[in-house]
């Protein structure tokens, strides 16, 4: 990590990622929290830093420990996702339709 920056684009990613794993979208999440879905959505680009109260309730309302949201370990070995991500498609143990749709939805 390079700066402060950094730990708020981390930390808004791994939001997301908690958020999508739970199947909330931002709206309920943001009701879920007391805050505006516009609020929720610069928190989980990294443009607004999260308050130590609201990361609390981000933290409730997703039922998660607090270092979930701090293990950013899995954003450091892109190489290894890749040729993990690779091994699936190519032995066909993924639907690669439901992966493009996944892909396509991130893009």
């Amino acid at each position: 990590m390079e700066n402060n920056t950094d730990i708020k684009k981390l930390l808004g990613k791994r939001i997301k990622e908690c958020r999508k794993e739970k199947g909330l979208t931002q709206e309920k999440l943001a009701e879920m929290i007391g805050l505006g879905v516009r609020n929720v959505s610069k928190i989980e680009c990294g443009d607004n830093f999260v308050t130590a109260e609201t990361l609390s309730k981000i933290i409730l309302a997703l039922k998660i420990e607090p270092a979930e949201l701090f293990d950013f370990s899995h954003h450091d070995d892109t190489k290894k996702l890749k040729e993990e991500l690779l091994n699936a498609i190519q032995g066909d143990k993924v639907d690669i339709r439901l992966l493009y749709r996944i892909y396509k939805s991130i893009k």
